[in-house]
């Protein structure tokens, strides 16, 4: 859970959403996810013992229909809102400020895996370019054999593969769909194809 959530203060603020008027978990979750700009979102086994615990001290209600349970907030919820309003705003401060930190880090993430793709896809080039070379400057033998032209075919489709993987990288890292996690993701893959490369041509 996020830090701004320490110390009950989770429990605070779904008496503040609550005040808004009634909803069901998962209905508090997405609201809390929409607050935080996707970068965060609480579990449903962080949300429902904590509803559970509000309406064990009288602070929510809830009432079920089609096997969903609507929480509304009682009187006694009220009261304590109006109680802690001061630090119910000091919560929502420390709420922005986590906000604009989350999406100050989650930028620089994303400028580094483009920085990363960037870098992948110069290596890969780079690699095309010397395979290529290195096919060009190679003398041809002086009697083809079946080997040999079995080994041309197969540097051959080496070559389209990877031109066709670089390209194919550069459209997905340009179309930005990518999610952190997806992306974090990506960069080991990509981390690992070049290693496994490395290691092989070696």
């Amino acid at each position: 859970m996020t830090a701004v959530f320490s110390h009950g203060r989770l429990r605070l603020y779904l008496l503040k959403l609550l005040d808004d008027g009634p909803k069901h978990g998962y209905e508090l979750i997405r609201l809390l996810e929409d607050r935080f700009l996707g970068l965060y979102a609480p579990s449903a086994g962080t949300i429902y013992p904590r509803l559970q615990r509000l309406e064990a001290e009288g602070l929510v209600s809830h009432t079920a229909a089609g096997g969903r349970k609507t929480y509304d907030i009682t009187d006694a919820g009220r009261a304590e809102l109006r109680q802690r309003a001061d630090e119910l705003a000091a919560l929502e401060a420390d709420i922005a400020a986590s906000v604009a930190d989350l999406s100050t880090l989650a930028g620089e993430i994303r400028s580094e895996v483009r920085g990363s793709v960037r870098d992948l896809k110069r290596e890969l080039t780079e690699a095309t370019r010397q395979t290529r070379r290195t096919r060009w400057e190679a003398p041809p033998p002086p009697r083809p054999t079946p080997a040999d032209g079995l080994r041309a075919t197969l540097l051959d489709d080496f070559d389209q593969r990877l031109v066709a993987f670089t390209a194919e990288v550069g459209r997905l890292a340009r179309s930005r769909q990518f999610s952190d996690t997806q992306l974090r993701t990506a960069i080991r893959l990509l981390d690992g194809a070049l290693d496994g490369l490395r290691r092989l041509l070696r």
